[in-house]
């Protein structure tokens, strides 16, 4: 997913910037309203961290305006000002959602998870491939150099979402989120003791398919290098 981030403190610009790239997400960095909605009006975008008090276009008015030409970019409004009149006005002006600062950075990536949900998946039917490893979501058949492999329900959504996410690297923070549905780290193994079926599964009766672990960070799935 593509995300602009228009905000004016650059500090905050550079821990989103970092933050949400090292999480998958394609950032871009806007520093005032004008440039922000010049971006935002190419289409290119489908998310925007917009903070409120901005250079040139004040944020609230970046909002109304998106709206207005009915540009499709989901918002969600990053902002000091926390009063209940300010949410309410942010959220008529056409925000999706309304952070206050300071935040959480793990609650802003489960807002930006809950966004996402709202966007209706495109070609989610579509065959997944990654090296000799298929995956058909529509008949939920996988397939591994021409052998059949029996996976459960979270097995199988785990593959998934590797898999869409392929030569990525994926946190467990976002497995968590979007294969379990968790919006925070309910301080157990689970992600690490599915990742070891799926690769018991994927490398039984051939050579291995790698599901490899960025220590600290996540795992990510990878069709290189590997041998059809």
């Amino acid at each position: 997913m593509k995300i602009l981030v228009v905000e004016d403190d650059r500090r905050i610009a550079d821990f989103l910037s970092r933050g949400l790239t090292s999480e998958g997400y394609q950032v871009t960095v806007a520093p005032d309203g004008r440039d922000g909605l010049e971006r935002i009006r190419s289409g290119e975008f489908e998310l925007v961290i917009l903070d409120r008090m901005l250079p040139y276009v004040d944020g609230l008015e970046v909002c109304r305006l998106v709206r207005q030409e009915r540009l499709t970019a989901l918002i969600l409004m990053l902002t000091a000002k926390d009063g209940l009149q300010d949410k309410i006005e942010g959220l008529k002006g056409g925000a999706d959602d309304y952070l206050t600062k300071p935040f959480s950075f793990d609650e802003l990536l489960a807002r930006l998870e809950a966004l996402k949900r709202r966007r209706p998946a495109e070609d989610t039917q579509a065959t997944l491939a990654v090296g000799p490893l298929t995956l058909d979501p529509e008949s939920r058949r996988v397939t591994c150099r021409g052998r059949e492999i029996s996976l459960t329900v979270r097995e199988f959504e785990l593959l998934r979402f590797l898999m869409a996410n392929a030569e990525r690297v994926v946190s467990r923070q976002r497995l968590l989120n979007n294969v379990w549905d968790y919006t925070f780290d309910p301080g157990t193994k689970v992600v690490d003791v599915y990742i070891r079926y799926l690769r018991k599964k994927l490398e039984d009766d051939g050579p291995p398919f790698i599901i490899q672990t960025v220590r600290g960070v996540g795992y990510k799935i990878s069709g290189r290098d590997v041998v059809s």
